[in-house]
């Protein structure tokens, strides 16, 4: 079983909107993934999206930290962040094996805008941080890390570390594979990443067709 895992917490910009245009965008092109899985604390009905419940109150993008929840998933599981726009074939998004996204400005350190890995792996990441999670929300929890903000990357960077894991990064084991928000940029490789401020909605074309379509075809959108 292969699942592609999401997380929305309400408060914020995004809503149910956001989950169908992935899911859209990954049945197009990852259709390797068996489920589509979004935890979350609102009442959501997408089409082909299983809805599962946030058990903690927890802000923001720490709530994130409760996908690594043990017996959530089985077999390869990749947390995808809600921005990101599928626009090519990305069927390495689905192979097996421990990997991250690794971090645009700080080479070497993890970003949580992908996380793979298998069963119960990482199930460490939520044990420690359910623990006692206001320690660890709490700036500098982690030592000095180059990061200005301190979030959810941050704390999973560290336990990883903590725990003798060696970090494997998808840009050094799938070459091509994410592609990031660059105008006046018109042509993206099978997955675009936002970063910063940047996000599909007030993107420029072909990014923000892509988005706004979920299944618009390459040829169109300049691909």
């Amino acid at each position: 079983m292969t699942t592609l895992l999401t997380v929305l917490r309400s408060g914020g910009r995004y809503d149910a909107v956001w989950v169908e245009r992935l899911a859209a965008g990954a049945r197009r092109f990852a259709p390797a993934f068996d489920r589509i899985v979004c935890l979350t604390d609102l009442a959501l009905d997408g089409p082909g999206v299983e809805v599962l419940p946030l058990r903690h109150g927890w802000p923001a993008w720490w709530a994130k930290m409760e996908a690594f929840r043990p017996g959530l998933t089985a077999g390869t599981t990749v947390l995808c962040d809600l921005d990101t726009v599928f626009a090519g074939d990305a069927a390495d998004l689905a192979a097996p094996g421990f990997a991250t996204m690794e971090d645009y400005f700080h080479k070497g350190r993890v970003s949580s805008a992908f996380v793979r890995w298998e069963g119960d792996d990482l199930a460490f990441l939520y044990e420690r941080f359910a623990a006692d999670p206001e320690r660890w929300m709490a700036p500098g929890s982690c030592g000095a890390v180059p990061n200005a903000v301190h979030g959810d990357q941050v704390v999973i960077d560290h336990f990883l570390r903590a725990a003798g894991r060696p970090l494997r990064f998808l840009q050094d084991l799938h070459p091509g594979l994410l592609d990031f928000y660059h105008p006046p940029k018109t042509g993206y490789g099978p997955l675009i990443v936002f970063i910063g401020e940047a996000k599909p909605d007030t993107a420029t074309d072909p990014a923000r067709a892509l988005w706004l379509s979920g299944a618009c075809e390459p040829e169109r959108a300049g691909l």
